[in-house]
């Protein structure tokens, strides 16, 4: 008795060999059509100014979008720690938030005042920090007399000079 089958079509048949076939790779027709729909969505929604924004007042809300901070004119500083350090000084972490920055404007250093204004110590930045929002950097061998009890830290714009918000904490 002689059986006849159909040839399966996950084994490849030569005549000194028999191999098996890689699978198919399903939807591989509709991805190149998927991918057309969703950057015409995407581009129609820029278009649309559908981006997200709940707020309800276009977007100035401050929720991260650096076309939103285009407008602010100085770095605000968002956290201090001041340490001891040698003798009559003092080094300073200072947090600054600039989401502004950019290589031709942006947050380029800080000072440290006393209660009467006097400046204590300036620290200058060298470069945007841009990609790195909030940043941080160190200030060291600040000289703050004994009978200061506190500093303000105020943060400076290569544009527009000092402002922003402060940040005062005790001296140690």
């Amino acid at each position: 008795m002689t059986r006849t089958t159909e040839p399966d079509p996950e084994w490849s048949h030569t005549r000194d060999t028999i191999t098996r076939k890689p699978p198919a790779r399903p939807g591989r027709g509709t991805r190149a059509v998927t991918v057309v729909i969703g950057a015409f969505a995407v581009a129609g929604c820029a278009l649309a100014g559908c981006g997200g924004d709940t707020s309800g007042n276009g977007g100035a809300s401050g929720d991260g979008d650096s076309a939103e901070h285009s407008d602010q004119r100085y770095p605000d500083v968002a956290e201090v720690e001041i340490e001891s350090g040698a003798g009559d000084t003092h080094d300073l972490t200072v947090t600054i938030s600039s989401p502004y920055d950019t290589p031709q404007r942006y947050a380029d250093g800080w000072r440290v005042m006393g209660p009467d204004g006097t400046v204590y110590g300036e620290h200058e930045l060298a470069h945007d920090h841009q990609n790195e929002q909030p940043f941080t950097r160190t200030q060291s061998g600040v000289e703050i007399p004994e009978d200061v009890d506190e500093v303000e830290v105020e943060g400076r714009d290569s544009e527009h000079g000092y402002g922003g918000d402060t940040e005062t904490v005790e001296v140690p």
